[in-house]
């Protein structure tokens, strides 16, 4: 099979099969093909095939990459790390920093047998039954991750537990400010708020940093088959992870411009979070009565996020679909954050 003569945005076959070649002779058995996979709206993923076998290279996005974003070094040591846990993570074959080779860092892993539930139409057909059943082993999923020892795996030195939220909160405003292009009412007052409202942490875990359904593989039994996009994974408080879970179950399928709304929904027969978080604790033995603050500080970082992500489209830096409208979700979670953090200091 010849090579594909045109490359998808950010990959360069061509330098990549020589790479490959050089690092890992024999891996590749045919003429190589990658095509970009539709859905991510941070790092770039590529399914590339050789006739034989089936992987999936990650990238960093194309221009306005902040400052400690989308490492791909992080994400390969904790992918790797997790290899043999409770956790199911993708196998790794190698990490690439030299940027040299295709104008950025990159990791190549396996792809992963099943369905990523994305958006509405993935979901319809579930049925409450299947619905439920994949919602609580999502988040015992989420259990089995804090519940991992990181020395035991190697990741004693992944971060530092201790002042991570404070650390959070000012690292999130740094990363708007470096995206700053317009005023966000409310986004001063929010990360004020939660500065001065930073709860104590029960325990240091691993975090994924960006869990929710979407971001893993579903197999044909709903088991999960593999948790993916381990970009912001760190040692810090599990409940940032449920924080940020709860919001994308509850608040930002609804907003406008959110490009993965629609496949978590009462329709589908999906439990309601509430349920979830039982579940949670019930497995962890945490305490979730700080959740609101974790809820407020997740809207707030999803915010930066979207913000990010509209910057960059327009600097014409995206690549793919769904980007013309993700600067509509800005504020309303930082309104929607602002009101849970009013609440909770009322209560």
């Amino acid at each position: 099979m010849p090579e594909q003569s045109l490359d998808p945005p950010g990959l360069d076959l061509g330098r990549l099969r020589g790479h490959l070649d050089r690092v890992r002779p024999g891996l590749v058995e045919g003429g190589l093909t990658a095509e970009l996979i539709t859905g991510g709206k941070s790092n770039l993923t590529y399914l590339l095939r050789d006739g034989v076998h089936h992987w999936v290279l990650r990238r960093p996005p194309l221009g306005h990459v902040l400052a400690t974003a989308h490492d791909m070094s992080r994400e390969y040591q904790v992918i790797a790390a997790l290899a043999g846990s409770r956790v199911p993570v993708p196998a790794v074959h190698l990490l690439c920093t030299d940027a040299e080779v295709i104008g950025a860092p990159f990791y190549l892993m396996d792809e992963v047998d099943g369905r990523v539930y994305r958006f509405a139409d993935d979901s319809k057909d579930l049925g409450a039954e299947r619905a439920r059943a994949l919602s609580y082993r999502l988040v015992d999923v989420l259990a089995e991750l804090h519940a991992v020892d990181p020395a035991a795996v190697g990741l004693a030195e992944f971060g530092r537990p201790e002042g991570y939220l404070e650390r959070q909160v000012a690292r999130w405003f740094r990363q708007f400010e470096a995206s700053r292009s317009r005023e966000i009412p409310g986004m001063d007052e929010l990360q004020q708020r939660l500065g001065q409202g930073v709860p104590t942490g029960q325990r240091a875990a691993i975090v994924h940093g960006d869990y929710r359904l979407d971001n893993t593989v579903i197999a044909a039994d709903d088991s999960v088959a593999a948790v993916l996009d381990w970009e912001m994974a760190t040692l810090g408080d599990p409940l940032a992870d449920v924080g940020l879970m709860k919001v994308y179950w509850d608040v930002s399928r609804d907003l406008p411009g959110n490009p993965v709304a629609g496949a978590v929904s009462a329709a589908a027969g999906f439990p309601a979070m509430d349920d979830l978080l039982d579940r949670y604790a019930g497995r962890t033995g945490l305490d979730l009565t700080p959740l609101p603050w974790y809820t407020a500080f997740a809207g707030y970082k999803l915010a930066v996020i979207a913000e990010g992500i509209h910057f960059r489209y327009t600097q014409g830096k995206t690549v793919g679909e769904g980007f013309s409208h993700v600067g509509d979700m800005v504020a309303p979670l930082v309104t929607s954050a602002l009101e849970t953090l009013l609440k909770l200091e009322a209560d």
